[in-house]
C-alpha cells in the first residue's frame, strides 16, 4: 500500500477507511461502496453517472505524490459533482433532465477546473432534484428523470432533500468524502440537514458560477459538502483559491455574539430542543448569546401571481438559462420553450410524477428590463438586506444568526410531492440578500439527523466555519462515529 493521502489528518479514526488509503485505493473503495448503496438493494441513487477516468486520474495523483508533487491538502481525494455543473469529460451534464442528455459541455466549469488543479479526483456526477427544483411547485425533492429518486441513507423511505440531494446523500453514505452542491434557496442547507452532513452556501459571487446550469444570478452559489467542518473548509479553500478557511476552524469563539432567531423555531418541537442544546454549547464555548433576535419576514402573497420573490426567480431563470443553453454544443435546446417541448415529447418519463409549471411560466416572460422584474427585485432585496438581515445584525449587535435548519426529513412521496408546511424559513433572507449560511449536524430526532443553520453578513464564511467547528467539537458526534448512517 502506498502512503496515505495528505488529507488523512482531516478524518477522524471513527470515519471511513479513506483515512489510510492512496488515491487509487480510495477510488476502488468508493466504486465498491457506490455499488452497495446505489445498486445493492438499497437503491439510494446518489450518483447519476460515474467518471470512467476517475481511476486513471487517481493513479496520476498517486504518482505525483510519490514524486513530492502534492497540489494541496485535498490532493487525490475524490469528489461528487452535482449534475448541473459542467465537466468536459466522458460524463454528461444535464440537471437530471432528458432535454440535455444528447450533448456534452465543451469545457469544464471554472470551478471544476479549480478542483482538478487542486489535485481532487472527480468521481462522478451526483443526482439532484431535476432543474435544481425549478420545474414545478408540486415536485418531489431528489427526483430527476435521469437519476430517479435519491433516498436518505438514514432511512430510505425519507427524503434526501433538495436540490443537492445526491451530493449530500453520497457524502452521508460514504460514496464520496467530498461533494459540490448548488443553492438558490435551501438547496445545500436542506439536504445537509436531512442527511447529517455539513454544507455551506457561500456569499453570492465568492465562487465562479460559469458553466453551472443556472436559476438566478442574484441568488445562485455553488458550495462544498462533507462529513466534517474541516473538510468543508479545506474544500472551500480549493474552490475559492484561498488558504485561510481551514485555518479559521481552529480559532476560539470568545467575543463572538450569536443571535438566536426564535421566530424560526416552532416547526418541530424535538428539533427545537436539539437546537436549544446547541445554543447552550456555544455559550459554554465562550460565545455571547443574544436571544430572540427578530426574524426577517416576507408577506404571504394571496397567489403566486403576487409573489415578488417567485417573480424574480422566474425572470432570472428565463434570462440566465437561455444564456447558458447558448453555450451548449449543437443538439441541445436553445430556449426554455424548447425544453418544455422536449419534456412533452418524453411525458411518460419526464412528466410522470409532476408538471413543469415553472418552466412554462418562465418561457413566456420578457427580458430583465421589464418594470415588473425590477420592482420585484428591488422590493425583495430591500426586505431581505437593508430592512432585514442588516437591521438584525446591527440592531441586535450580533455577528451571526442561528436557528434550526430544517425539521427531520419528511417521507418520500412522488404522488403528492414535497409536503407543504413550516421549515427552512432561515434560508430565504440570506438567499435573497446573497449572504452565506451553513448547516452543521447537531443531533438526532427519532434516528434522523437535524442541523443548525448559522448565517452571517457577506464575506463571513470564516466566522461561520469557526462557529460550526466549535459545535462539531463540543458535541462530539463526528468523533464518536454517530454521523455514519447504519446502512
Amino acid at each position: 500500500m502506498t502512503e496515505p493521502l495528505p488529507s488523512a489528518h482531516l478524518f477522524t479514526s471513527a470515519e471511513l477507511p479513506q483515512r489510510a488509503l492512496s488515491a487509487a485505493e480510495q477510488v476502488d473503495h468508493l466504486l465498491s461502496r457506490r455499488g452497495e448503496v446505489d445498486h445493492g438493494g438499497l437503491e439510494l441513487n446518489t450518483i447519476i453517472e460515474l467518471n470512467p477516468e476517475a481511476m486513471a486520474t487517481a493513479m496520476e495523483r498517486d504518482a505525483e505524490a510519490r514524486d513530492g508533487g502534492i497540489r494541496g491538502p485535498l490532493h487525490g481525494l475524490a469528489i461528487a459533482v452535482k449534475d448541473n455543473i459542467d465537466t468536459a469529460d466522458a460524463m454528461l451534464t444535464t440537471a437530471g433532465s432528458l432535454a440535455l442528455a444528447d450533448t456534452r459541455p465543451s469545457q469544464d466549469a471554472p470551478l471544476v477546473a479549480r478542483l482538478r488543479e487542486a489535485g481532487i479526483v472527480v468521481l462522478g456526477k451526483a443526482n439532484l432534484s431535476e432543474w435544481a427544483n425549478m420545474r414545478s411547485p408540486h415536485s418531489t425533492s431528489g427526483w430527476s428523470a435521469r437519476g430517479g429518486l435519491t433516498r436518505n441513507p438514514w432511512d430510505p423511505t425519507r427524503s434526501a432533500g433538495g436540490s443537492s440531494s445526491g451530493s449530500a446523500a453520497a457524502v452521508s453514505a460514504g460514496v464520496a468524502p467530498l461533494a459540490i452542491g448548488t443553492e438558490t434557496d435551501g438547496s445545500i442547507i436542506c439536504p445537509a440537514s436531512y442527511n447529517g452532513v455539513v454544507g455551506i452556501k457561500p456569499t453570492v459571487g465568492l465562487l465562479p458560477t460559469g458553466g453551472i446550469i443556472p436559476i438566478s444570478h442574484s441568488q445562485d452559489a455553488p458550495g462544498p459538502m462533507a462529513r466534517s467542518v474541516r473538510l468543508v473548509a479545506a474544500l472551500l479553500d480549493a474552490m475559492a483559491g484561498t488558504d485561510h478557511y481551514l485555518a479559521a476552524c481552529d480559532d476560539v469563539l470568545s467575543g463572538v455574539r450569536v443571535g438566536v432567531v426564535r421566530d424560526h423555531f416552532g416547526a418541530h418541537a424535538a428539533a427545537d430542543s436539539v437546537a436549544e442544546s446547541a445554543v447552550s454549547l456555544l455559550a459554554s464555548a465562550g460565545a455571547t448569546i443574544v436571544d430572540d433576535v427578530r426574524a426577517v419576514s416576507f408577506p404571504d402573497p394571496p397567489s403566486e401571481d403576487e409573489d415578488e420573490y417567485l417573480k424574480v426567480l422566474l425572470y432570472e431563470f428565463q434570462h440566465d438559462l437561455t444564456a447558458y443553453l447558448a453555450t451548449r454544443p449543437p443538439g441541445s435546446p436553445r430556449t426554455l420553450a424548447e425544453v418544455v417541448e422536449v419534456n412533452r415529447a418524453h411525458a411518460d418519463t419526464e412528466l410522470q410524477w409532476f408538471g413543469q409549471e415553472y418552466l412554462e411560466r418562465a418561457a413566456e416572460l420578457p427580458g430583465l428590463d421589464a418594470g415588473e422584474y425590477r420592482t420585484a427585485r428591488a422590493n425583495t432585496l430591500r426586505m431581505a438586506r437593508e430592512d432585514g438581515l442588516d437591521a438584525s445584525f446591527s440592531g441586535a449587535g450580533v455577528d451571526v444568526l442561528v436557528a434550526p435548519a430544517f425539521p427531520p426529513a419528511a417521507m418520500n412521496d412522488l404522488v403528492l410531492g414535497d409536503p407543504a408546511g413550516p421549515g427552512g424559513d432561515c434560508t430565504t433572507a440570506p438567499a435573497i440578500a446573497g449572504y452565506p449560511i451553513i448547516s452543521v449536524p447537531i443531533g438526532f430526532v427519532h434516528g434522523l439527523p437535524v442541523g443548525l443553520a448559522i448565517s452571517g453578513p457577506a464575506g463571513s464564511e470564516a466566522l461561520l466555519l469557526r462557529v460550526a467547528r466549535t459545535l462539531e467539537a463540543r458535541h462530539g458526534l463526528l468523533d464518536d462515529g454517530a454521523l455514519v448512517p447504519p446502512l
